[in-house]
């Protein structure tokens, strides 16, 4: 797996709302390559992403289990994880992506049902529109949106993760 980090604290949060502790919050942009930002309880936001590309001796669901135990070590290392976003896809361009999409959806959602962890799936156009102003933006326009805000994302897939989370902190103020 690799992870891409950058930590930094998001600057449209007050100052005393940084420093209050609050429960851990995950944002993700499920796919092969997850984009994934995390706000830690003391308010400290990283993000990054890991790729769940299975080798060639993987069988099928392999790339489901390191999803599993990623989730579990990012709990344990991070959190209590106390709630999850995701970036909620209602069309994909190829039948592979919606297969594995919807493998990981439901394995978050188990894995999430399983520890009481509350989850909420958020619109592509909701996203793009909160982080750009346009419900159609592109993969650029996600990736300086981020970068206004202060972070510095690798790729599109943690661009659009820190979008998820900043639109859970603007929207739901970070659910305790």
């Amino acid at each position: 797996m690799t992870h891409a980090l950058a930590q930094e604290r998001l600057p449209s949060q007050p100052l005393a709302a940084q420093h209050e502790p609050s429960s851990t919050m995950l944002a993700l942009d499920l796919g092969t390559t997850t984009g994934w930002a995390l706000r830690a309880h003391d308010g400290l936001i990283t993000s990054g992403t890991v790729s769940f590309r299975p080798s060639r001796y993987d069988g099928g669901g392999m790339r489901y289990l390191r999803f599993t135990n990623w989730l579990t070590e990012l709990d344990q290392l991070s959190g209590p994880i106390g709630a999850i976003w995701y970036e909620e896809v209602r069309r994909h361009a190829g039948t592979d992506a919606a297969h594995v999409y919807g493998g990981l959806m439901a394995v978050l959602t188990a894995w999430a049902e399983l520890r009481g962890v509350p989850y909420q799936g958020v619109p592509v156009g909701t996203i793009k529109r909160h982080a750009t102003g346009s419900g159609n933006a592109g993969k650029a326009a996600m990736i300086s949106a981020a970068r206004a805000r202060g972070f510095n994302p690798t790729d599109d897939n943690e661009a659009d993760a820190l979008a998820i989370l900043c639109w859970a902190l603007d929207t739901r103020g970070g659910v305790r």
